[in-house]
């Protein structure tokens, strides 16, 4: 069944139509990405400010830290260090000591 002129012309406009609407979501698409790597950055460089300061902390306190990638997080790591008992707590003593003199 061939087309007619008018049916022929309909789906080109048709075509060019859905094209430029490709093109126009595909840029929208672009931008997007642009921001979520954007916000993505920012929230790793908050991270790492904050492991910093964590682990500063715990260091002036002499606690132990373990690896909080590991954990998935820092909560379990503070429940252990700070709520927890320190089986050494003569060696955190001396280690307080020695960072402070």
């Amino acid at each position: 069944m061939a087309l007619t002129k008018e049916q022929e012309e309909l789906y080109r406009k048709t075509m060019e139509e859905a094209k430029a609407q490709l093109e126009t979501i595909d840029d929208e698409m672009e931008k997007e990405i642009q921001k979520a790597r954007e916000r993505l950055a920012k929230l790793q460089e908050s991270k790492r400010s904050f492991r910093q300061l964590y682990e500063g902390a715990a260091r002036l306190l002499g606690v132990k830290v373990e690896d909080l990638d590991a954990e998935g997080g820092a909560g379990e790591a503070l429940k252990q260090g700070l709520g927890g008992s320190n089986e050494s707590d003569e060696g955190d003593s001396q280690e307080k000591a020695a960072a402070q003199g």
